[in-house]
C-alpha cells in the first residue's frame, strides 16, 4: 500500500512560480513511477507530467513543456513539480499518482492517488 500527500499549492499571480511536492509512504514504494495530473472546475482530469523510478524517463503535457519541471528524490520518497511562468489556465487541483508501470501512470490508470492541492493563478 502506498499513501500520497501533496503540498505546496496556493495563490500566485500570472508569471509567478510554485513548487508542488508529493510525499509517499508505504512499505513497498520501490520501483514506483510517479506523475502529476490536474483537474480544473468543469473539466476532466488531465495529465501534466510523469517520471520513472530512476528518473531516466520523463514526460510532459505539451501545455506545460518548458515551464514545468518534474523531479524526484527516492531517498526521501518525494516527487516535486516546479512550475514557472504560471498562467491563469494552470488553475486547477493538482494530484500526484503512483504505480509501478510508468505507462499506467501516464494514462491516468495508476493505483495510488493523493487528495490534491489547489493551485490558483490570478491574471
Amino acid at each position: 500500500q502506498v499513501q500520497l500527500v501533496e503540498s505546496g499549492g496556493g495563490l500566485v499571480q500570472a508569471g509567478g512560480s510554485l513548487r508542488l511536492s508529493c510525499a509517499a509512504s508505504g512499505r513497498t514504494f520501490n520501483n514506483y513511477a510517479m506523475g502529476w495530473f490536474r483537474q480544473a472546475p468543469g473539466k476532466e482530469r488531465e495529465f501534466v507530467a510523469a517520471i520513472s523510478w530512476s528518473g531516466g524517463s520523463i514526460y510532459y503535457a505539451d501545455s506545460v513543456k518548458g515551464r514545468f519541471t518534474i523531479s524526484r528524490d527516492n531517498a526521501k520518497n518525494t516527487m516535486n513539480l516546479q512550475m514557472n511562468s504560471l498562467k491563469p489556465e494552470d488553475t486547477a487541483v493538482y494530484y500526484c499518482a503512483a504505480d509501478r508501470p510508468l505507462p499506467r501512470v501516464v494514462v491516468g490508470a495508476g493505483d495510488y492517488w493523493g487528495q490534491g492541492t489547489q493551485v490558483t493563478v490570478s491574471s
